[in-house]
């Protein structure tokens, strides 16, 4: 049922149904759905907050959305019988019902902001940084699941994403990876401009690429650049949980240098029997020069897998990473509800400015 606003001007508020759990929501006149689950206290899940990654779709059975702020581009290519609606970006027109993925082991842990103090800072690759970051004096510690991101919040209001490169630690450490990006403001300032003994502004923990840990199947994990920190995060965990289901991690660069971890990856495969690990290089001269796998990762992973069926995938890396294996991954009769993945490569607003530079070239 919708219920009529009392602001004047007719606008409802429209009731969302979950199906699979019969939990309903209220979404206020112009919220997107992810917004008011959010609100009411309900982790569906998300990554890009841009209508990009997909990582939010769901599968509309009745009512009706709109897309007013962004193009729903993730949407692109689906079937149109399955009714799939993004979350981050849909404005119901009405009342839904909805078959979304719901991720309650995030639900209790609670979202803030908190001032952080720059207590190490060390050149991983040539165009990677890494953070460790501790809470300043006065702040208690930031909770999180392995997985999980946080923004870092800009004097101009705008926020930068990156994913927390490690579980919660006793002494509160916060690890991160940030990647240069040219012509980044943010980045080339912490790439040139941060000192240790410098505070930040954050607030997480955010996003739903956490743990599954209700499974007993082999599990695929693919990371693309940085996207190594939020799967090292995981990967650590089911360590540490002393899982024994098959791990199989594939980590995707173009250079050598890139894959700035390497040697704590191959100590994972050392001390873990049932953990595998694969460096796939992009560049056939560096791969040719280091013996390392040459190839796009996606195709690397299928070469080993080419059935999927029986496996939980884990993916995170850029946006373009992140569609090619979705792809992929699912024609290799990977059920989409044991894909999870994390795109990350743009904050919102940027993606913003690229999508209506986009509009703009097609006007």
């Amino acid at each position: 049922m919708s219920i009529d606003c009392c602001c004047g001007d007719n606008a409802s508020v429209f009731i969302v149904t979950l199906k699979t759990s019969g939990r309903r929501f209220a979404v206020e006149p112009g919220e997107t759905v992810l917004e008011a689950a959010q609100r009411a206290g309900i982790a569906l899940p998300y990554s890009c907050r841009a209508g990009v990654c997909g990582s939010c779709k769901a599968t509309l059975l009745e009512g009706e959305c709109a897309y007013p702020r962004n193009p729903p581009l993730a949407l692109s290519g689906s079937s149109p019988a399955k009714h799939a609606v993004l979350l981050c970006q849909a404005v119901p027109l009405g009342d839904l019902l909805i078959e979304a993925r719901e991720v309650t082991s995030v639900e209790d842990i609670a979202r803030r902001q908190l001032r952080v103090t720059v207590v190490e800072k060390q050149q991983l690759a040539p165009e990677v940084i890494g953070l460790v970051l501790q809470p300043a004096a006065g702040e208690a510690g930031l909770n999180w699941l392995p997985g999980q991101y946080l923004d870092v919040l800009l004097e101009d209001g705008k926020r930068r994403p990156f994913s927390i490169a490690s579980g919660p630690r006793a002494d509160g450490a916060i690890e991160l990876h940030v990647r240069h990006v040219a012509g980044g403001g943010f980045t080339s300032w912490v790439n040139d401009g941060l000192q240790i003994g410098d505070e930040l502004r954050i607030e997480g923990p955010l996003g739903t690429f956490v743990p599954r840990e209700d499974s007993e199947r082999p599990m695929v994990f693919m990371a693309g650049g940085t996207g190594f920190a939020p799967v090292k995060a995981i990967v650590e965990h089911f360590l540490a949980l002393g899982t024994r289901r098959p791990m199989r991690v594939y980590w995707g660069a173009r250079s050598v240098a890139d894959l700035y971890l390497r040697p704590l990856a191959e100590r994972w495969a050392h001390e873990a029997s049932n953990l595998r690990f694969q460096a796939v290089l992009s560049d056939p001269e560096q791969a040719l020069a280091t013996g390392l796998r040459v190839g796009l990762i996606h195709e690397a992973v299928l070469e080993d897998q080419p059935d999927l069926s029986g496996h939980d995938v884990y993916m995170s890396g850029p946006p373009a990473m992140i569609d090619a294996g979705r792809k992929l991954f699912l024609d290799a009769d990977l059920p989409e509800d044991r894909l999870y993945y994390d795109s990350f490569d743009y904050a919102p607003d940027v993606l913003a400015q690229i999508l209506a530079g986009r509009a703009g070239l097609s006007d």
